[in-house]
């Protein structure tokens, strides 16, 4: 009798234990196993090799299982024909199938999937030394299943996955809302262009290069721009830009004769389809402020300004000096005027 209730807790111990373990490292989200191995401790990294390699801890986990559940039955079987005979035999194995159910499978799944992290970095560095004990039969199983767990790996998380945690977090109080916010708001640094941001052609400030200080002083002292954009004859020929400060200190010490052309620093010109991200890396790189937006013909279609991009993260950025809070819609409002005095509807 002694060695049936040894043989039912053993095969009842290994199989809560492989239904638990299963369990635990399936719980553990793959981004917090990515957040734990950055410890480089050797628990954390062998639970990062088995989830990069889920396949195979699994076989080996179902395959033990396996053994505990049906080895173990038949041997219980056994024993328990030699012990109680025949006629409890049918009692017996009821019993033991309901035993299994509750102490193999739900409570050790219940309580593994509460505790999963901690479970998972116990019981990591075993599973990993006895994956490669059952490699054998693993690859076995790997050959029989590969026609059905073939195919494109799954991404670890996405954009919307991402979007909807973040919902969560500002619910649940673990973000801020202006966190929140503002993680909603870096998404869309990939949806838009140079030509959502820019500021559109007809509102550009702009100096004629051939002219003198002192013939477009007044226009200088009256742009509430910093940099201003220099052209040659038409708004399509733009040779560069100069700072407003600048221009205003030659004026200071004197050099009204002086042209603004002398005073012209290298634009960049970027294409109207360029992203808000890619639009922000440049500006990053180069150290500038300010871009020339082109057109699909090469032609002018406005200026877009670090400024412009950072307010997709921030909303609108207004300072002491702005008299036009949203120059982009006072610019459509005034192109549409100009298409509806020429007859043109849109």
């Amino acid at each position: 009798m002694v060695s049936l209730i040894l043989t039912v807790v053993l095969v009842l111990l290994g199989s809560a234990i492989c239904s638990g373990s299963e369990t635990a490292i399936l719980s553990v989200p793959s981004i917090r196993v990515r957040q734990l191995a950055q410890s480089k401790t050797p628990s954390s990294l062998a639970l990062l090799g088995i989830r990069t390699r889920i396949n195979r801890p699994i076989a080996t986990i179902v395959i033990l299982n396996n053994i505990f559940n049906i080895v173990g039955s038949i041997v219980i079987g056994s024993l328990a024909t030699k012990i109680l005979g025949d006629a409890w035999l049918g009692v017996f194995s009821g019993v033991l199938t309901f035993l299994v159910i509750i102490f193999g499978e739900i409570f050790p799944k219940t309580l593994c999937e509460r505790y999963a992290e901690q479970v998972s970095l116990a019981i990591a560095i075993p599973i990993k030394f006895l994956t490669v004990v059952f490699t054998p039969l693993v690859l076995l199983v790997e050959f029989v299943t590969s026609p059905v767990t073939k195919g494109r790996a799954i991404p670890t998380t996405n954009e919307a996955e991402i979007k909807f945690l973040t919902k969560i977090g500002y619910q649940e109080g673990v973000i801020e809302d202006d966190e929140a916010e503002m993680i909603q708001r870096v998404f869309q640094l990939n949806d838009l262009t140079a030509s959502d941001l820019m500021s559109p052609r007809v509102i550009i400030t702009y100096l004629k290069g051939n002219l003198t200080l002192a013939e477009c002083q007044e226009e200088i002292i009256r742009s509430q721009h910093s940099r201003i954009i220099v052209i040659d004859k038409i708004i399509d020929s733009v040779v560069g830009l100069v700072l407003k400060d600048h221009l205003l200190t030659a004026l200071i010490k004197g050099h009204q004769d002086k042209k603004v052309a002398e005073l012209v620093r290298a634009v960049r010109f970027v294409p109207a389809t360029i992203r808000a991200d890619k639009l922000l890396k440049v500006f990053q790189e180069t150290r500038e402020h300010l871009a020339v937006v082109l057109d699909e013909y090469g032609g002018i279609a406005g200026v877009v300004t670090l400024e412009d991009v950072l307010e997709v993260l921030t909303g609108e950025i207004v300072d002491e000096t702005d008299r036009n809070v949203d120059l982009q819609e006072i610019a459509r409002k005034k192109r549409q005027r100009l298409l509806q005095s020429r007859g043109i509807t849109k």
